[in-house]
């Protein structure tokens, strides 16, 4: 692999052109995502200085339902992301060194390497379809939601269709794990990451002892455990090497810089959101929803709805992910929108305005968000979204967008209510996306879910500065001035979130509609199983 180049030792730029200042110190944030690499170099008051970006694509020539990528591409744009970094601090005037490194990654990757530490071929990533058997198979087995892109049924899909691959494996890590062993040479994962690898034990915050047990019983005399191969968890904070001096030569960066435990890309943006207290809620509200409650214990049993992972310091995670997010209230709103405004931008100007105007029971109207299937609820093909109840006074523009915006609104809110029957607080939420840039649609998430919810301005969304974050941590607990994580976390609430608050007379429109809708879900396998020429639409 070639070095970086143009960067100096510890990233001090010097620009030709510019008289230099006094050095400036920085963390350094890597974020492996699925589309693409970014970096971002952060002041230490967490200003964001320079970002840089690198692409890599998919393997081609797989089956349906396969998605794997190369390693070697991630360390590929991880250089291009370098030199585009270098571009831009070229610009600034000052020398920055780097005081520490953070990592994020895609969760729930299989990265395979040989006992000399090399990638066995591609690794296969969290939206590959190819072990639902297994995940479904571990449920069982565990006693906990083992979902079908956990590491771990990967792992046991890997024994049973690729034994000869399988007897070859050292080591199991993620594609935020690999970049962390290519930059430090140790097997360490951060325990967020790590949860999605395999179960945490919320009491000794490692690998859940009994469980892991369980797993390796299913595999083969001939074949490695699981339990020796997978990497050494680690908290926010925690050692987890330094940049040794081939990485080093690697970057063009000095040797010996701290580098933060790995996490993955969901608790890195939850670092990213300055969310670190139970019954604190990450709602991303995009084309998918995905909402992370921070708990104060372990969840008990399973439900289809609710994922479990950890945060950067080990608090237990609850996820309510939603694939069917925005996109139908899109389509609706596109649908009167090309009339009434003529184009995209234009139409939605149009149409959110009479979404805002809507009644809170949207007259009546009901609708399902099926545009895709909902693993979570049991839904299993998409193409079922509809609107119910239409009449000569409810059909309207602003009553079908609202009611296509309510509908997912309630899906999570069902998996919230889960949590909230467990006796896990749900006390605030904290929201992002695009859905939430017009202020009064959040104040209908606010009535929708009945708990108050805010948007920080102060918070950067994204996993890379979550990265970096995790970075300062990591130098901080070197250096001994490392406070408890959620109020360093909080330290970096530079202004008062925008707060939305729920109506007390909304409330009970809003838990009749609820109420209403529950039964119309009820009977989706009904209606889906009518539609369908074979009669198994449900099956």
């Amino acid at each position: 692999m070639q070095p970086f180049c143009g960067l100096y030792a510890g990233l001090m730029i010097h620009p030709a052109s510019c008289t230099l200042s006094i050095m400036q110190k920085g963390f350094l944030g890597i974020d492996a995502g699925t589309q693409g690499l970014s970096v971002m170099l952060a002041d230490e008051r967490m200003r964001v200085i320079a970002t840089g970006a690198g692409g890599y694509a998919m393997v081609s020539g797989l089956g349906e339902g396969d998605y794997e990528q190369r390693p070697a591409d991630w360390e590929r744009a991880l250089h291009e992301a370098m030199v585009a970094l270098r571009a831009e601090c070229r610009a600034i005037g000052h020398s920055w060194k780097i005081q520490a490194i953070g990592i994020s990654g895609q969760m729930h990757g299989e990265v395979l390497a040989d006992d000399q530490g090399r990638a066995l071929g591609s690794a296969r990533l969290w939206c590959d379809a190819r072990n639902e058997a297994e995940g479904a198979e571990l449920t069982e087995r565990l006693g906990v939601k083992m979902p079908k892109r956990i590491t771990a049924a990967r792992w046991l899909w890997t024994q049973r269709h690729q034994p000869d691959k399988a007897a070859r494996v050292a080591h199991i890590t993620t594609p935020g794990g690999w970049l962390a062993y290519r930059l430090t040479g140790e097997w360490t994962l951060g325990i967020g990451d790590a949860s999605g690898m395999f179960p945490i034990d919320p009491q000794t915050l490692d690998y859940d002892k009994d469980r892991l047990r369980s797993y390796d019983a299913l595999t083969p005399a001939d074949l490695p455990r699981l339990s020796d191969l997978s990497p050494r968890v680690r908290q926010a904070g925690d050692d987890a090497g330094v940049l040794t001096a081939e990485a080093a030569q690697w970057l063009d960066l000095e040797a010996g810089i701290p580098v933060a435990p790995a996490e993955g890309d969901q608790p890195a943006a939850l670092a990213g959101s300055l969310i670190g207290d139970a019954g604190m809620v990450s709602v991303s509200l995009g084309t998918s929803v995905c909402a992370n409650a921070v708990g104060d214990r372990a969840f008990e049993g399973v439900h289809a709805a609710i994922d479990h992972f950890c945060a950067a310091d080990g608090k237990p995670i609850n996820m309510v992910w939603l694939r069917n997010g925005t996109t139908f209230m899109n389509a609706v709103v596109e649908m009167f929108g090309g009339v009434l405004g003529g184009h995209r931008e234009a139409g939605f100007g149009a149409v959110i305005p009479l979404v805002l105007e809507a009644p809170a029971d949207c007259g009546g109207l009901l609708a399902l968000p099926f545009m895709d299937d909902e693993p979570g609820l049991g839904v299993s093909r998409g193409g079922a979204a509809m609107l119910y109840g239409l009449n000569a006074t409810n059909a309207t523009p602003g009553n079908a967008a609202k009611a296509a915006l309510l509908a997912t609104l309630f899906n999570l809110r069902v998996g919230l209510d889960e949590l909230k029957r467990q006796g896990f607080p749900v006390s605030e939420l904290v929201l992002s996306g695009g859905l939430v840039r017009d202020a009064s649609l959040s104040q209908i998430v606010a009535d929708a879910l009945t708990t108050p919810a805010f948007v920080l301005h102060s918070a950067i969304e994204g996993s890379a500065w979550g990265a970096a974050l995790l970075a300062k941590y990591r130098w901080l607990n070197i250096s001994g001035e490392a406070p408890e994580w959620s109020a360093f976390l909080q330290d970096h609430a530079a202004d008062a979130p925008q707060r939305f608050m729920p109506g007390v007379g909304a409330r009970p429109v809003y838990d009749q509609a609820y109420t209403r809708y529950l039964r119309l879900l009820n009977v989706w396998p009904t209606l889906a199983d009518a539609m369908d020429d074979t009669g198994k639409a449900n099956s």
